[in-house]
């Protein structure tokens, strides 16, 4: 015999309320009030817990979901559960500025808002299925047979700041003869 519990269900505030993550403040309102008198114990003959807990749930997601603040905060967290990075910004590699320090090792920088920079190397991309070939002054992006067109996540060296690095394989550098 299979038992339903309620609190088992791990449901978001946008669950409880019946819209998307991106709803606006207008359709998480109207749907608010649609589920506040769909479980309201006045309204409801069912006055189990059951009923009241999901009463109070509603209530808790229209408290965090129509303050602009707290839904911000709030989508944060999930997002911090869910596994997913959240980037300062999306750039491209031709974005970045050649650092040549040694040779044969080229590295790709980017200033962070802290003062700080953002790094990779062409060894770094190397291990991810990339490869950069040098025609003239122009770096080429080369795509493995196991590499994939995606996107890098880059973290400062300093701060907890991250950007989304955006490689496909027309991605080309003009390396400056002085690097």
């Amino acid at each position: 015999m299979f038992i339903w519990k309620e609190d088992i269900l791990d449901l978001t505030h946008y669950d409880i309320l019946s819209v998307k993550e991106d709803a606006s403040y207008e359709e998480i309102r109207a749907s608010y009030r649609a589920a506040l008198l769909e479980s309201h114990p006045d309204k409801s003959q069912n006055t189990s817990e059951t009923s009241n807990k999901k009463f109070l749930k509603v209530q808790k997601a229209w408290e965090i979901l129509s303050n602009s603040t707290s839904r911000f905060a709030y989508d944060s967290e999930l997002r911090a559960k869910r596994g997913e990075v959240v980037t300062e910004e999306d750039i491209k590699l031709e974005d970045m500025i050649i650092n040549d320090p040694r040779e044969n090792v080229l590295e790709f920088i980017y200033k962070c808002q802290c003062g700080d920079y953002y790094l990779i190397n062409d060894l770094d991309l190397g291990d991810m299925g990339y490869t950069l070939l040098r025609v003239g002054n122009k770096l080429r992006v080369h795509m493995s047979d196991d590499g994939f067109q995606a996107s890098i996540v880059v973290p400062c060296m300093s701060c907890s700041l991250k950007i989304q690095l955006l490689i496909d394989a027309d991605s080309s550098v003009t390396v400056d003869n002085d690097s």
